[in-house]
Formats: C-alpha cells, sequence, structure tokens
C-alpha cells in the first residue's frame, strides 16, 4: 500500500513521523507534495520519504492525506479529482471543510473521509476524529483507522461533532503548550531553572492527563483529591476560580468551534 500526503506542513509532519515511528509503513511507501521544495526538502531529510511538487502523483497512492491549509482545498481538488479513482481513499484533515463540500469539489462517487488529527501524533500520542462518507466500506475505515492509530487513538464520530473535536483536540495542543508555558515561567519566577521547570509542568500535565484516562474518575475528584483542607492547592484552586480560568477556556473553544464552522 502507498501513503501520499498532500501537504507536508507542521500537521502532515507529525502524522508522517508518527506512522514511521510505529513501522505500520517503510519510507519508500510515503510521498509527499507541498507547494515549495524548501518544504519538501525539510520533509526529505526529516523522514527519508520521497517527494514530488506534483500532486497529482501524490493522488495515484492508494490513501491520499489531502493536508493543505484550508484555504487551498478547492485549488489542489480542482488539480487532482480527475486523477483520483473510485477505489482510492481520500482523507481530508482540513478545519472547516464539510462532508457536503469535499463531495462536491471532487464530484462524481469518491471515497472521503474527514478527519481532525492534532500534533501529539509526532510523540504517538494524537487522536484523531473520523468521519467517513457512504462509499467508504467497514473494511476501509478499519484500515484509516489503523493508518490514525499507528501515531494515537482514532475514534468515529458524527460529522456534526467535528467543530467540537476541533476546539476539544484539535487546536487544543496550542492551549495546552500555554498553559505549561505559563507554569514554568511562574516556577522561574520562583528561582527554579528554566529547563528544570518545562520539565516539572509538562510532566505533571502529562501525569494528570493519565490519571484522567487510566482511572477513569472524573477530573473534579481527582482535582479534590489533591486539595487539602487549608492547603497550597485549595489556595491555588480559588486564585484561579477567581480569574475566571475555567470560562476562559470555555469561551476560548466556543470562539474556536465557531471559526470552525464558518471555514
Amino acid at each position: 500500500m502507498r501513503l501520499g500526503f498532500i501537504g507536508a506542513g507542521n500537521m502532515a509532519q507529525a502524522m508522517i513521523g508518527g506512522v514511521l515511528k510505529s513501522g505500520l509503513f517503510k519510507k519508500e511507501e510515503i510521498i509527499a507534495s507541498a507547494a515549495t521544495q524548501e518544504t519538501l526538502d525539510q520533509a526529505e531529510e526529516e523522514f527519508g520519504i520521497c517527494t514530488t511538487l506534483d500532486n497529482r502523483e501524490v493522488a495515484k497512492s492508494d490513501v491520499v492525506f489531502l493536508a493543505v491549509k484550508p484555504v487551498y482545498c478547492e485549488q489542489v481538488i480542482d488539480e487532482i479529482k480527475d486523477f483520483i479513482l473510485e477505489n482510492q481513499i481520500v482523507v481530508s484533515i482540513a478545519a472547516g471543510k464539510s462532508m457536503a463540500w469535499l463531495e462536491e469539489a471532487f464530484g462524481g462517487k469518491r471515497k472521503l473521509i474527514r478527519t481532525m488529527p492534532n500534533t501529539p501524533a509526532l510523540v504517538g500520542e494524537g487522536i484523531t476524529a473520523v468521519c467517513p462518507n457512504e462509499q467508504v466500506t467497514e473494511e476501509e475505515i478499519k484500515t484509516v483507522c489503523e493508518i490514525l492509530e499507528s501515531f494515537g487513538k482514532a475514534e468515529v464520530v458524527s460529522e456534526s461533532m467535528m467543530d467540537a473535536v476541533i476546539a476539544v483536540s484539535g487546536s487544543s495542543p496550542a492551549y495546552v503548550f500555554m498553559f505549561i508555558e505559563a507554569m514554568a515561567d511562574a516556577a522561574v519566577a520562583e528561582g527554579m531553572p528554566r529547563a528544570q521547570a518545562y520539565q516539572f509542568a509538562a510532566q505533571s500535565v502529562l501525569g494528570s492527563a493519565k490519571m484522567v484516562l487510566e482511572t477513569g474518575k472524573h477530573p473534579g475528584v481527582l482535582k479534590d483529591m489533591v486539595c487539602s483542607p487549608a492547603g497550597t492547592t485549595i489556595e491555588a484552586v480559588r486564585v484561579l476560580e477567581q480569574k475566571g480560568f475555567r470560562g476562559a477556556v470555555m469561551d476560548c473553544m466556543s470562539a474556536c468551534a465557531e471559526k470552525s464552522r464558518k471555514m
């Protein structure tokens, strides 16, 4: 099987890196295209995959990932749609491009899967929402999910959930990185060396997330377990509540989902 990526930017490279680390595909079985030779040189140097400036060459792959920015989707699809056969699978990772939009853009019957991965794919901890159209068989969905699970988890969802998915996982690594950076800055202000501050902050986020996933306990219960009466943690939580921490997170995600709906 040949795996193709039209677009070799940050998200595509995160996915390619995850696929290669998993051993599911060899570098010779992956091809990527991009708008500039500079981007291709970077991908080739980093991963040793095949590269080309010709999107139509990538369109010959068994599974084609459409990994370009939403604003370029129509242009790229116009270029490749006549080269995509009915037995090939096209996987879109473009935010805001609905299945109806994709089907109209390609015209005719095509096997299309709309997805939303996230950049933790690069370290094998991504999560991808998967929404196939009616042309895709159960076996083909399983195949694509196997590819996506090579760099994390994959869940089939209804398309009505995709804007929420973009807010809660597609864009959320940026929020988490900001949180880690802010915690590290505060630790540095308290005298901790910068490198050590990042390590403590990042490991705490990693461990906390793992507790949610592995214990199955409600995040509020886990939070209460840390908050001793009259202790340091409940004082920190009081300040976060006072500053509107949860409201700010919810507002930012609502804005993200609304932006997705309008794209």
